[in-house]
């Protein structure tokens, strides 16, 4: 055999055995192992609370929650339940460096009001707030 047709075979076979023994590798790591390096950020989600259950008419009351997945300064609006539609209010704040959120409210339609907080597609879930 010529000399430079085995340094070729020898280098091509070296190749071969060393790209197989890194597949083999790989394929042995378990896939929780795989998946463990890889950060997955968390899904956004909102939580609320109202300060009372129950409050009379235009009577000031706060809704408090936290975020997760949210950026600091992040918007987050009060929205109101009215028909089958979700209408925003003008009440909105932003998100605290700590993941939490505040604001004011007061409503004046009597009777059972269904309340969330929402930021872009995250809502929080409905809440209840009677005016009586």
């Amino acid at each position: 055999m010529n000399r430079r047709y085995r340094l070729a075979v020898t280098g091509a076979l070296s190749v071969t055995l060393l790209a197989g023994s890194t597949a083999a590798a790989v394929a042995t790591t378990t896939p929780a192992a795989r998946t463990a390096s890889v950060s997955t950020p968390r899904p956004a989600a909102l939580t609320a609370k109202p300060s009372a259950g129950t409050v009379r008419a235009w009577e000031a009351f706060r809704i408090s929650g936290t975020s997760t997945g949210l950026k600091a300064g992040t918007k987050v609006t009060l929205q109101h339940k009215q028909g089958a539609k979700w209408v925003s209010l003008p009440n909105t704040t932003t998100v605290n460096n700590n993941g939490t959120y505040s604001l004011r409210a007061k409503l004046g339609i009597k009777g059972k009001n269904q309340l969330r907080v929402a930021s872009g597609g995250v809502v929080s879930p409905t809440l209840t707030v009677t005016v009586r």
